[in-house]
């Protein structure tokens, strides 16, 4: 659960007089009474925090600082004024005026600080994980985790955390080192790990629940990864990284980039072997990477490539799916893969997509397709339009003939 990792958090709006400007100087986050509750009345000087600046479009940056948190009043006959100073660190110095602000207590009474732009998913997706309301105007909003008020750490909160570079240990440790002990310190192919993954999990039917299914085996195939790449990067950290007379600086920069880099490498592949299985569980047919118009290839093509390419099968029975574990700016690649299909179909496991986003999509006449689970991360306005894969599949086998076509 989240509150193993946190005490609580507060959410505001970033004005004028905090940000670093010409016009400012405080180094201070105003309006924090509500910090009371999770703080306390007592003084905590210098405490070790966390800043993180994360955009949807322009990336993160991430530093070390401090916060202090104390009664300017102390020892005064007045009401007691509480103040929460930070240093200046490259994060707080992107912040601006109507930016988001989420810090959150940490169970190791360390502070986490989180600057998004307003209006992004980022902000969706921390205010979601923290059970945080929108901030309006001046207000601080303020959720304490408790047994009435926490969130499940599943694939929407572990995708957030993962964001924030947070990685909880997994409750199932003993069990998932027995599984991956056969590869020893070698990465098996993905398609390797995705079928143990689904067979480590046998009570798992996609014939059943496809939504359930998807979930649950991308779940286990990401905590066998994050134990065998654990494995991996503490032997290779361990036996260092020395070149012929000094420390091998562009090594280590290499390996760690290698590192990041294979993760978003096998999370799109891991997701494109899961849906596969979901299609065969349930006997539809598909063609996965088929090549249409300018050499461009949708990740799935339904009922398959032969189909699309016949001038004599109606436009009207094809259907295609992209498959992006992640969207970003990137989701309109998926609109110039298909000429004869009008409307686009794309799933992602991206929680808390911005309505901007999913506004400009609907314009594109691009549906987007979110396993159930994760449609409680969007405002409700959007998850009346938002499409599970058991809706998805429905709409493709009616479109192959096996009911009416929409």
């Amino acid at each position: 659960m989240l509150s193993n990792l946190f005490v609580g958090a507060v959410a505001k709006r970033l004005t004028l007089v905090e940000t670093i400007t010409e016009r400012s100087n405080q180094h201070e986050f105003q309006g924090v009474q509500p910090l009371r509750q999770l703080l306390g009345d007592a003084d905590r000087k210098g405490v070790p925090t966390r800043f993180i600046w994360l955009s949807d479009e322009q990336g993160s940056l991430s530093e070390e600082g401090i916060l202090s948190w104390s009664n300017v009043r102390k020892g005064k006959p007045r009401a007691p004024e509480y103040h929460l100073y930070y240093s200046t660190n490259a994060a707080t110095e992107a912040m601006g005026v109507g930016d988001l602000l989420v810090i959150a207590l940490q169970r190791d009474g360390t502070f986490l600080a989180v600057i998004t732009p307003a209006s992004g998913s980022v902000q969706n997706q921390l205010l979601w994980l923290f059970g945080l309301s929108p901030p309006e105007g001046q207000s601080v909003t303020v959720q304490h985790l408790d047994s009435e008020h926490d969130t499940e750490l599943g694939f929407a909160a572990r995708y957030i955390l993962n964001e924030l570079s947070i990685e909880p240990e997994e409750p199932e440790a003993d069990r998932l080192d027995a599984l991956i002990d056969p590869f020893g310190l070698v990465f098996p192919k993905t398609r390797v790990f995705s079928e143990l993954a689904r067979t480590s999990l046998p009570d798992v039917s996609a014939a059943d629940d496809p939504d359930g299914a998807l979930m649950d085996w991308l779940d286990r195939e990401e905590q066998l990864f994050r134990r065998l790449e654990r494995r991996i990067v503490a032997k290779r950290i361990g036996d260092g990284f020395h070149g012929e007379s000094a420390v091998d600086v562009d090594g280590f920069l290499s390996f760690s980039l290698s590192v990041q880099n294979r993760r978003k490498a096998r999370a799109g592949q891991a997701l494109e072997n899961h849906l596969e299985a979901v299609f065969q569980a349930q006997s539809i047919r598909y063609a996965r990477g088929a090549q249409t118009e300018n050499r461009n290839r949708p990740d799935f093509l339904f009922p398959g490539a032969e189909d699309y390419a016949s001038a004599t099968f109606p436009a009207s029975r094809l259907t295609m799916l992209g498959a992006k574990s992640t969207l970003k700016d990137r989701w309109r690649q998926v609109l110039s893969e298909a000429h004869r299909i009008d409307q686009k179909h794309l799933l992602t496991l991206e929680p808390g997509i911005s309505r901007n986003q999913t506004d400009e999509m609907q314009a594109k006449a691009l549906q987007l397709v979110i396993p159930r689970q994760l449609h409680q991360t969007f405002l409700p306005e959007q998850q009346d339009w938002l499409m599970d894969l058991g809706g998805f599949i429905q709409l493709a086998r009616e479109r192959q003939g096996e009911g009416p076509a929409n």
